[in-house]
């Protein structure tokens, strides 16, 4: 039979019946049971003959030639002939494979990267989310430019960037993957014309707390994550100095008026930002447990952090990023509420305990989100707010609570409703490469470039 009969009789294309043929492609069950079919024989009749090592080597480095991998750095094809050595076969195979397995270690995975967030979270748990060498490298920088007390001025920032040897410039042309780029060569820093949603003072004092914490490039999304958090952390002790903002809320913890809010308002930073500095102090210097959450409006957790007890929704691996918040925690009650001028507060019953949470929506180009900063019950008396008669309680994680519709409504649509799905797609791809994910290096080297003379 001609491979064009084949093919007819079995509705295999002749390219795919060649490389059968040829031993370039192995063959799927159903292709050899439909080729079985048309030669009138059994599977064990097809599959008897186990190709040698030379021809699994040869298959083999077909196949990686081939590879997008392989086109991707550009490799050589050399033609595969019975007169290539077997040596070199079989190094060429080796060398392919080493290729393949490298480029698969330096992969990051969403659940690389959700693993990761995971035990980042439980180093800061353990240390109740207070990093005293960071404070005291912050306190360090804040002593060299003369601070002595209250909000740190753009004078001060100024001076601790001149302290280093930098020199600032605002470009319009920043790459788009970059919130700031570094010149270590001439000294410089590089920040946008327009802040976006971003604030530029913590932009430029996250960038210099690479170069004071003595940072090399990441060699894994851990050590990326890892820090990504120092920086920030080392920008809000800079922002929010330990010593001015800790009598600051031991007063107000007095007073019995503790509030994130006034926090951002004697700081001039924002309520996210604010809300991130009392996890660092609060457990410390005040005695008080506490959570941390940043939900999206779709109810889906960006960021959390709890020392209290509270029962996050997590995934297998224990990562609660990604999950959905119960639709009765403060955190998502929020966007209901009307007045968006003030903090909503609320006590919600769970499983675990009550807890009053206070709460905030913010929007800005990443969408609307809430940030929210909760205590256990016994610890409400300490913040304004205490007050408040919202109350709800969550059943979560039993899936009775919020997850599964109410048996009425069920009944009433299931089966009968096909909703269509808005579809993550960053859910299932990889992280982007390279030692600074998501960040073009070819862009950002034109751009020094440009900007060197």
């Amino acid at each position: 039979m001609t491979l064009a009969q084949v093919s007819e009789a079995t509705g295999i294309a002749v390219s795919q019946l060649s490389l059968l043929e040829n031993g370039k492609r192995e063959a799927k069950i159903s292709t050899l049971q439909k080729l079985a079919t048309c030669y009138q024989a059994s599977m064990a009749d097809l599959t008897a003959e186990v190709p040698s090592r030379r021809g699994q080597l040869e298959i083999e480095l077909e196949r990686a030639m081939n590879s997008p991998l392989a086109r991707q750095r550009g490799l050589p094809t050399p033609r595969i002939s019975p007169r290539m050595p077997m040596d070199v076969l079989e190094t060429l195979v080796a060398l392919h494979r080493e290729l393949a397995r490298t480029a698969e270690e330096h992969i990051a995975t969403p659940e690389e990267a959700r693993r990761a967030n995971v035990e980042l979270r439980e180093t800061m748990k353990e240390r109740d989310n207070y990093f005293a060498e960071l404070e005291t490298a912050a306190a360090g920088l804040l002593r060299k430019v003369g601070y002595q007390r209250g909000p740190v001025s753009q004078h001060e920032i100024s001076a601790i960037t001149a302290h280093l040897g930098f020199t600032l410039h605002h470009v319009s042309d920043l790459p788009h993957s970059t919130r700031s780029v570094t010149d270590l060569k001439q000294m410089r820093i590089y920040l946008p014309q327009s802040p976006g949603d971003h604030d530029p003072r913590s932009v430029l004092l996250q960038a210099l707390g690479h170069y004071v914490l003595e940072h090399a490039a990441p060699r894994n999304y851990g050590e990326f994550l890892r820090q990504r958090v120092e920086t920030n952390y080392l920008a809000a002790a800079l922002l929010m100095p330990e010593g001015t903002t800790v009598e600051f809320l031991r007063k107000a913890k007095h007073d019995k008026e503790l509030a994130v809010e006034d926090l951002r308002d004697r700081f001039a930073v924002s309520y996210e930002s604010a809300a991130h500095r009392f996890t660092n102090l609060a457990t410390k210097h005040l005695d008080i447990t506490l959570h941390f959450q940043k939900v999206h409006e779709s109810g889906i957790i960006y960021k959390a952090y709890e020392n209290d007890g509270v029962a996050f929704p997590t995934d297998h691996t224990g990562a609660i990023e990604g999950q959905p918040v119960c639709r009765f925690w403060t955190s998502r009650q929020v966007f209901d509420v009307n007045d968006k001028f003030n903090s909503f507060n609320q006590y919600t019953d769970t499983p675990t305990g009550t807890y009053w949470c206070s709460a905030r929506v913010e929007s800005g180009p990443s969408g609307t989100f809430s940030t929210s900063i909760g205590i256990p019950y016994v610890q409400a008396k300490w913040f304004r707010g205490r007050d408040t008669r919202a109350r709800s309680k969550s059943g979560c994680p039993d899936e009775s609570c919020c997850r599964r519709p109410p048996r009425g409504l069920a009944e009433a649509w299931a089966g009968h409703a096909w909703p269509s799905a808005r579809a993550h797609s960053h859910l299932l791809a990889a992280l982007p490469p390279g030692a600074f994910p998501g960040v073009d290096d070819t862009e950002v080297y034109r751009f020094l470039e440009s900007h060197s003379g």
